[in-house]
């Protein structure tokens, strides 16, 4: 498939969420549904956001005990979400048993992306969390653990998503949030990335928020966004 636009939708409630949608070009076929909103609004808050065309991608980061993340999965597909968000720092037996759950769903089961690390985070910090490798170093460990695990695809920053495509080959699914057009105020990412060369690098789907929503026009800034994928 060729590389897509998620715009996140990272607002405080489902009204909020709507009028977003309601203001993206057609050509936009992805949202995210994060924390933020799935916890104000419950999962009543996907239902509208589906009758407006769009794919749900589920970012709920799940880390738990094996069986509370199975059963999680369980609950999330029933929703009919495209893509949904696992921690890949839950281990091998968390993966295994949410990716269990998802084949059960046949072809209509969500897709399940393993976060790596997080795109607000640095050297420093995983040096605060004990962690020795490098950010790359990292994120590579742990993609290699997931996909080995059943997962569908990566979270990853886009300074990492082409070596993770070199190693993994062309099966996975890379996501990338941290996209920024060279205008673009980075705001609380420390790993960021133009579209254009994320999509060079191999990614499959590029997240991004702020710069869309936050914008005069976001018409015309999603299209910026896709118009900067086009030139990889």
């Amino acid at each position: 498939m060729k590389p897509e636009l998620i715009v996140a939708l990272d607002v405080p409630d489902g009204a909020a969420a709507v009028a977003a949608v309601e203001k993206l070009p057609p050509e936009v076929l992805f949202v995210k549904v994060g924390l933020e909103l799935f916890i104000a609004e419950g999962p009543d808050v996907l239902k509208p956001i589906a009758a407006l065309g769009k794919k749900i991608f589920l970012d709920l980061k799940l880390h738990d005990i094996p069986r509370t993340v199975e059963r999680a999965v369980q609950a999330a597909a029933k929703y009919n979400v495209f893509m949904l968000t696992l921690h890949a720092a839950g281990g091998r037996a968390m993966l295994r048993a949410a990716a269990e759950a998802a084949r059960a769903f046949g072809p209509a089961a969500p897709k399940l992306v393993a976060v790596t690390v997080l795109t607000s985070l640095d050297q420093s910090d995983l040096n605060d969390l004990g962690v020795q490798r490098t950010p790359a170093q990292q994120v590579l460990a742990l993609g290699e653990l997931a996909v080995g695990s059943g997962m569908d695809g990566l979270v990853c920053s886009a300074q990492e998503v082409g070596a993770m495509r070199q190693k993994l080959g062309p099966l996975p699914l890379l996501v990338t949030p941290g996209i920024r057009l060279p205008s673009d105020a980075v705001g609380d990412q420390k790993r960021v990335a133009t579209p254009a060369s994320a999509v060079r690098d191999g990614a499959s789907f590029l997240v991004v928020g702020r710069p869309i929503l936050e914008a005069a026009d976001p018409v015309a800034a999603a299209r910026a966004v896709l118009a900067d994928m086009q030139k990889a």
